[in-house]
């Protein structure tokens, strides 16, 4: 049995399940957004420690709730941070576990996605990737049983990520969830002026409009946006605060944001 083992557990977020689940459920009761009637295809969440972008992440996982017995399958996209990767890496492994269980891959599919001449199995690519690992605990918190097909974005381009979205779309128990933080380092004005650019762009479907640095998942993120233009998706914008508004000082921020597509 090939286990994917946590590598984040106790920096980004508790490495205690009691503590682990504790956090995630204060981070939920906090939210104060409103309830979408629909079920969501997609979102975008930050992955940061969760002490700065915990209460971001948790407006768009609350969507998730009325719909969790309807979601059994969850396709993640996430940047790599800390491998120099071409294409999009899936994994070989059976499990990816956390402190709060093992979550089983579905095996199928990324054999499917293999096929892709973009996508290829590189499990280096995934050991130490934290913009994947910090949203399996919320998964686990909300969905009572799902699978995962954890994917991990290099250097590909908005088409590729589109193709590989495309080609599980029609599996209505699917969530596509895209992992990303927003601009970096800027001081708080700064920083809110390049996010509030993002965020119009995801409003208008328009990835042209999102250039690199104000995304480190960027790409992930721009082919979302493709296939929702071609299937004629709303987007609503569930949170827009930075690491200043969060658990940080405003000299030099972290920006975060939250959506869903439906």
């Amino acid at each position: 049995m090939n286990i994917r083992s946590p590598a984040v557990a106790g920096s980004f977020y508790p490495g205690n399940t009691n503590d682990l689940n504790t956090s995630i459920q204060t981070y939920m009761d906090m939210s104060e957004i409103q309830a979408i009637a629909t079920k969501p295809r997609a979102l975008i969440v930050p992955h940061a420690g969760y002490i700065y972008s915990g209460p971001v992440a948790a407006s768009a996982y609350t969507q998730l709730i009325p719909f969790a017995q309807q979601i059994s399958r969850v396709i993640l996209l996430g940047p790599s941070h800390r491998i120099p990767l071409l294409g999009i890496a899936s994994s070989s492994a059976d499990f990816f576990q956390t402190p709060m269980g093992k979550i089983p891959l579905d095996r199928t599919t990324i054999e499917q996605l293999n096929q892709l001449s973009f996508v290829q199995a590189y499990d280096d690519a995934h050991a130490q990737e934290h913009s994947l690992e910090v949203q399996l605990p919320f998964l686990q918190k909300i969905l009572p049983e799902f699978t995962l097909v954890p994917l991990v974005i290099g250097q590909a381009d908005d088409q590729q990520v589109s193709e590989l979205i495309e080609t599980l779309w029609q599996k209505e128990e699917t969530l596509f969830l895209i992992s990303s933080d927003l601009s970096h380092f800027l001081d708080y004005q700064r920083a809110r002026e390049c996010d509030q650019a993002t965020n119009t762009a995801i409003s208008e479907l328009d990835p042209a409009k999102i250039h690199y640095e104000q995304a480190c998942g960027r790409s992930a993120i721009a082919g979302m946006l493709l296939s929702a233009k071609k299937h004629h998706l709303n987007v609503q914008t569930l949170d827009l605060r930075n690491s200043g508004d969060t658990a940080g000082s405003k000299d030099r921020v972290v920006g975060y944001g939250a959506w869903a597509f439906y």
